[in-house]
C-alpha cells in the first residue's frame, strides 16, 4: 500500500513538473510571438512612411521619376547669374513604380503577418495541427505523464517500432517553433 502511494505521489509530482515546464515554454513562445508582432507592426509603419512620400513625389513630378535622372545646371543669361536645371534624360518610370510597389507589398504583407500573429497570440497556438498531433503523440508514449521519462527523454529510447525514433522530439520541437515564427 505504501509503495503504491509513493508511486502515485511521484507520478503526480513528475506530472506537475511537466505542466510547469510546459507553462514556461508557452510563456517564452508567447513572448517570441509578441516580439514578432511588434516587429511586423513596425515594418507596417515604416512601409507606410516610405510609400507616402514616394507616391506624393510621383504625383508632384507628373508621373516622371527622378531616380536615375540626368541633368545639369545652365545659366539662363550670361549677364544675369540666374541658373536653371535642365533635365537631359528622365529616369525610367519603372524605377519609381517598382519602389512604390515594394513599399505597398511590404505594407500589406507586414499587416497580414502582424494580424495573424496577434490572432495566434490571443486565440492560443495549441490549435495548430502540428502542436495538437505532437502533444497527442507525447501523451501516448508517456502515458499522459505517468511514465518517469518525458517525451524528450523517450526519443533516446528504442520504441521497437522498426523506425528511427532517435530525433523525433527535436524535429517536431523545431518544426513547431518555425511554423509559429514564420
Amino acid at each position: 500500500m505504501l509503495r503504491l502511494r509513493s508511486s502515485l505521489l511521484r507520478s503526480r509530482t513528475f506530472s506537475g513538473r511537466l505542466k510547469a515546464q510546459a507553462a514556461d515554454e508557452k510563456m517564452a513562445l508567447d513572448n517570441l510571438i509578441f516580439a514578432q508582432c511588434i516587429l511586423y507592426f513596425l515594418a507596417f509603419v515604416f512601409g507606410f512612411i516610405a510609400v507616402v512620400p514616394l507616391s506624393e513625389n510621383t504625383e508632384d513630378f507628373g508621373g516622371k521619376c527622378l531616380l536615375f535622372t540626368r541633368g545639369m545646371w545652365q545659366n539662363e543669361n550670361i549677364t544675369v547669374s540666374k541658373q536653371r536645371f535642365i533635365v537631359e534624360e528622365w529616369g525610367p518610370e519603372s524605377s519609381c513604380s517598382f519602389s512604390t510597389f515594394v513599399g505597398i507589398a511590404s505594407l500589406i504583407l507586414s499587416a497580414v503577418q502582424a494580424w495573424r500573429l496577434l490572432f495566434i497570440l490571443c486565440k492560443g497556438h495549441d490549435d495548430t495541427i502540428v502542436s495538437v498531433g505532437f502533444n497527442l503523440w507525447c501523451d501516448s508514449i508517456t502515458e499522459s505523464g505517468t511514465m518517469p521519462n518525458s517525451c524528450e527523454e523517450l526519443q533516446d529510447t528504442d520504441l521497437e517500432l522498426g523506425l528511427d525514433n532517435s530525433a523525433f522530439y527535436d524535429q517536431f520541437a523545431i518544426a513547431q517553433v518555425m511554423i509559429l515564427v514564420s
